[in-house]
């Protein structure tokens, strides 16, 4: 059967309910999608999307190996599912329309349970009507934290997006036709956790986990801390295991929508100084995203206390048994209107992997961009064909890059690898995830116009 024939069967449905009228079992966090509004600026913001009425998505808090059970609600009249980016869980978990489950519709539910089996700093949002929703908000961290506590004092999350708003603090339209061919439509309200510039207090010399998420529809930050002792210790979620040189104004970190970076920062010894989270953003100099205040009498503490965080449970690719794929990732040769069935569309492509453009969600007849065999270790060669950057992430996966053919790429586990223009990266992993995998670029506007597929891991 084509598997649209089997999603429209009742098989598929199996974890969607009506709304309401069930137990919650332990380990049980009860999500509600729903409207929302918040004062970004001065004004406050309708027509906003989370899972609280006037505040941001919650950080979602999760353990490693155990269990989760999250019953989505979907209270909005547009479609929705949920996409637990980075988590390497079942595919019937992983809140992709039409690959992976039915979309929800108004009144209806989906259950998501899955036991997280690594460790670290991943996040959330719609994956049907997604331009819009997470346009207008619906994009939260979620924590997976170690067994162990590696020894920080406090931890501070710090969500990164832009919004697109008129001169009375209501949203534009989330894309344009020029940014969607080209670097995506940019925000003119750049936030942390909803807020400009917030503060956030912590003790004064003491030992700070920094989670820092990009989850932005298109912007790509060039990020780095203000006057600190700090060093990076994990990357998108999984902790690093060579030195990773701190960035800083004249060399800052480029972060791409998707991606995650986890500081360990010693605070400053005197009370009221900060640590400042800096982005450099086009044609501006830099402002600060979020500051950690000292507060209190000095802890003075120490990197040299923390203990390494484990590293993840990710299988090491054998390269001398290692198969290649290439994806060319570009501009689409055709044109025409992509059929996205209740999942949104843009309205054209512009985008395309190996020269074909993603025909929609809803789309019959669509096979994998590869196939690949459980458990083999694989090569996948990534080819930029184009001027602009795409962060290109692949679902239900983890992979490390091998080499670049314009700059040096530390081995770091990843979900998500930023291509720069007309870079040629060659990333590895092990295969060991059945079930269809979307792969995809994480500017939204590129995605929704082409630049889109699934890897079939069977």
């Amino acid at each position: 059967m084509r598997r649209r024939e089997f999603l429209l069967g009742s098989g598929a449905a199996a974890g969607t309910l009506a709304l309401g009228g069930f137990g919650l079992a332990e380990n049980t966090q009860e999500l509600v999608i729903q409207p929302a509004s918040f004062a970004l600026r001065d004004q406050v913001t309708t027509g906003m999307v989370s899972l609280s009425a006037d505040a941001p998505p919650p950080v979602l808090y999760g353990r490693q190996g155990e269990v989760m059970r999250l019953p989505v609600h979907n209270t909005l009249p547009d479609y929705t599912a949920m996409h637990w980016h980075g988590l390497r869980i079942p595919n019937a978990m992983d809140g992709v329309p039409y690959l992976t489950q039915m979309p929800m519709g108004e009144g209806e539910l989906f259950n998501y349970e899955f036991t997280p089996p690594d460790a670290g700093t991943y996040w959330y949002h719609p994956h049907c009507m997604t331009m819009e929703q997470m346009a207008h908000g619906l994009t939260g961290v979620m924590v997976i934290t170690e067994p162990d506590d590696p020894g920080f004092d406090s931890e501070q999350v710090i969500n990164l997006r832009d919004f697109r708003l008129n001169e009375e603090d209501q949203f534009l339209p989330a894309f344009t036709k020029r940014g969607a061919a080209r670097s995506g439509t940019f925000g003119n309200v750049h936030t942390a956790n909803w807020l400009e510039t917030p503060i956030y207090d912590h003790a004064a010399g003491g030992l700070v986990r920094l989670r820092v998420v990009n989850t932005d529809t298109t912007r790509i930050y060039k990020l780095h801390l203000s006057e600190a002792r700090a060093r990076i210790i994990a990357w998108d979620g999984h902790p690093v295991e060579t030195d990773v040189p701190m960035p800083g104004n004249d060399a800052p970190l480029l972060v791409g929508p998707g991606q995650r970076v986890d500081f360990a920062v010693t605070m400053p010894k005197g009370e009221d100084q900060t640590v400042d989270l800096m982005a450099k953003l086009p044609g501006q100099p830099p402002i600060a995203m979020a500051r950690l205040r000292a507060m209190g009498q000095s802890q003075a503490r120490d990197l040299r206390e923390l203990r390494a965080l484990p590293v993840n449970p990710v299988a090491k690719p054998d390269l001398n048994a290692a198969e290649l794929h290439e994806f060319v990732f570009g501009w689409t040769p055709e044109g025409g209107e992509p059929n996205n069935g209740f999942c949104g569309s843009l309205g054209y492509n512009f985008w395309s992997i190996n020269r074909k453009p993603w025909p929609g969600d809803a789309a019959q007849g669509v096979g994998p961009l590869a196939t690949l065999e459980l458990g083999k270790t694989y090569v996948l060669r990534l080819r930029n064909e184009s001027p602009n950057l795409h962060p290109i992430h692949l679902h239900g996966l983890a992979f490390v890059p091998l080499k670049s053919n314009q700059r040096q790429l530390p081995p770091l586990m990843t979900d998500t690898m930023l291509l720069l223009k007309d870079e040629v990266v060659e990333i590895a992993l092990v295969a060991d995830n059945p079930g269809d995998w979307a792969f995809h670029c994480h500017v939204i506007e590129h995605q929704k116009t082409g630049l889109t597929g699934f890897i079939r891991v069977a």
